[in-house]
This record gives structure tokens, sequence and C-alpha cells, in this order.
């Protein structure tokens, strides 16, 4: 049984769920229907590209293209410094950044995100979520309180409790392979 409140036996437990889930069912989670409706032209949609065995958001992308938003990808230096979320057209080349992460080049415009689909490790029911560890996407709610924030994942990542810090902001939604989760 996972310790609720050890936030590195939480990531431990669900990565291992999460790749055990990934190499039986595959990681792609569809667009749901209520995503579509909050898309409109010209709104801004900060996606990224998933890392191991990260849920994969581009059907999401797709669709908000399809809708006439930009993509924006996060940018990340290392891990002190805040995201950025650069313009991405997506048949541009990405480059290689830290943690293995593939990344528009960093002379790409910074774009103001409206919607963020942000990776996690766990999430809750309560719209709670617990990352990677390095606060890149809390100072990045915090930069942009007025975005959407919108995770993806995989519904073996979910947990009953996660511990919740000050600085932690709830998503507004949850898209996983089999569900749209709200309050």
């Amino acid at each position: 049984m996972i310790d609720l409140t050890d936030k590195s036996a939480i990531r431990a437990a669900t990565r291992a769920a999460r790749a055990r889930f990934v190499a039986a069912h595959g990681r792609v989670v569809p667009c749901p229907a209520p995503f579509r409706t909050l898309l409109s032209h010209g709104l801004t949609v900060a996606s990224y590209v998933p890392v191991g065995s990260e849920a994969d958001p581009m059907a999401l992308a797709r669709v908000a293209v399809e809708a006439g938003c930009a993509i924006a990808l996060p940018h990340v230096v290392d891990r002190a410094t805040p995201i950025r979320f650069l313009a991405w057209d997506t048949e541009a080349a990405l480059a290689a950044g830290p943690f293995g992460l593939s990344q528009p080049h960093h002379h790409a415009a910074e774009l103001e995100p409206d919607i963020i689909l942000t990776p996690l490790v766990a999430f809750t029911r309560a719209l709670d979520r617990l990352g990677q560890g390095a606060g890149h996407y809390d100072r990045a709610f915090a930069r942009f309180p007025d975005a959407k924030r919108i995770g993806v994942a995989l519904s073996a990542q979910e947990v009953k409790a996660l511990p919740v810090d000050p600085w932690d902001m709830p998503l507004h939604a949850i898209a996983t392979e089999r569900e749209w989760i709200t309050a």
C-alpha cells in the first residue's frame, strides 16, 4: 500500500503503474468532447511532447490546431529556471532539452497560454496533481492564473489522496483514456 503522505513513494508507485499500463494499453489520450468546447480560433494551447510513459496529449493538440488555436510547448533550461511556452508549428523540428525533453528552439516566440495541457505523475478526483517535483508547472500556473489547467493522464495514475502544498493549484479538468474528470 502506498503512503499517501510521501510524495516520493507516490511518484515511484504511480510511475510503475503507468509504465505497466502503457506496456499493455498504450499511452494515447483521445480528445474528449468537453475539451472541444473550450477551444476557439485564436486561443493558445500549451501542450507537451511526452517523455517515457507520460500520457500522450497529441490528439488534444491536433483538435486544437483544427479549431484554429496556436500551439506552444514548454521550453526548459534547467531545474530552477521557470518554463516558457514557445510557439510551435507542428511541422517544425524540435530541439533536445534537459531531462529528455523535446522542445521548440530557444528563439521561437514566447506565447501566453489560454489552456495548459499538463503532464502529471498522479492525480485525484478532487483535481489535485503531483508532478515530477521540479515545480515547473506550479510556477507556470501561478504566472498564468487565468489559463485553464487540464491534466493529461492515464487512469492508472489516479490515487485516492495527495499531499497538497500551499502553492499547489488544482486542475480545472483531467483527460484520461477513459474519461473527462471535473469537479
